[in-house]
């Protein structure tokens, strides 16, 4: 029978911890590896390249996210390490589960799973206080909640004041801003589906997202069927993909194109507090690239 005190993660495993507070924790996710040096500076011993906030970090480096050096991070002897259901791949977490080590997984799907697995990471698996950060990114989106509620969610203004989260879900309003398709990749085209974090995000922000109800999360679309759908707006991060202004807006001439903090759209942690703010300005300056390829 599993110990009922032992903790549990977003995927309800047991995560053995031990008695004392984790002291070197490995980070498997670049969202999660800012938010626990921004809480708990030093905790960490070890994070992926990718990995590049805060701008300071200075730990070994153990590979990438799908990639990680397994036998590196046992190295470390590291008594937690911290992952992420889609980052990461399921075998490595299991090698170092076989390896005696604690491996907490996180799952968000929604910005409201975002502020709970957060919590429950950072309270629970790492048994830091709660970090002043949590409280003000839950302050800065509460205004997008409560204007989602109503209806009336728009893609200007900045935030408010301070409230809860978890009032509302993107199915809890009617959008009214610009059908959008929001590429992820090129070669092949890939864009926002169904069920994904930074989805939800543009879901309250007041996006249409075109593909919101696509069977697959990340489905694969080639571009003369995403030209074809007459998108009202493409919003283009610069990662997973790095698009940039030189490449990404030439594939669709005479449609309004955003340029898009991707840290700010994909990930969780203390880039939320600035999130809303960040992601509003973008989204109220597209600018259009003509069929002769000038903007």
């Amino acid at each position: 029978m599993a110990d009922p005190t032992t903790p549990r993660d977003d995927l309800d495993l047991p995560v053995p911890l031990g008695p004392r507070p984790p002291r070197r924790v490995v980070s498997l996710v670049p969202s999660l590896t800012e938010a626990v040096a921004v809480t708990a500076p030093g905790l960490l011993v070890g994070a992926t390249d990718w990995c590049s906030h805060p701008a300071d970090l200075a730990v070994p480096r153990i590979g990438g996210t799908k990639n990680p050096d397994v036998p590196g991070v046992l190295a470390l002897e590291p008594d937690l390490v911290i992952a992420n259901d889609e980052e990461n791949r399921r075998p490595d977490l299991d090698a170092l589960r076989a390896a005696g080590v604690p491996v907490w997984v996180t799952d968000v799907r929604t910005l409201d799973d975002a502020f709970r697995s957060l919590d429950r990471l950072l309270t629970v698996a790492c048994r830091l206080p709660r970090p002043a950060w949590l409280d003000e990114a839950e302050a800065a989106w509460a205004p997008v909640i409560r204007e989602g509620t109503s209806g009336t969610t728009r893609m200007s203004g900045t935030s408010g004041t301070p409230g809860t989260s978890g009032t509302a879900g993107p199915a809890d309003r009617e959008a009214d801003g610009p059908t959008t398709i929001v590429p992820i990749w090129r070669r092949p085209w890939m864009v926002l589906g169904r069920d994904t974090f930074a989805g939800d995000l543009l879901q309250r922000l007041g996006l249409r997202l075109v593909h919101a109800d696509h069977p697959e999360r990340y489905p694969a679309v080639p571009l003369p069927e995403l030209i074809a759908l007459r998108p009202e707006l493409v919003l283009l991060p610069d990662e997973p993909y790095r698009f940039t202004a030189e490449d990404g807006p030439d594939a669709f001439p005479g449609t309004p194109v955003a340029l898009v903090s991707g840290r700010h759209l994909t990930w969780y942690g203390p880039s939320l507090v600035t999130a809303p703010a960040v992601l509003r300005q973008a989204l109220g300056h597209p600018f259009v690239r003509g069929r002769d390829g000038a903007s």
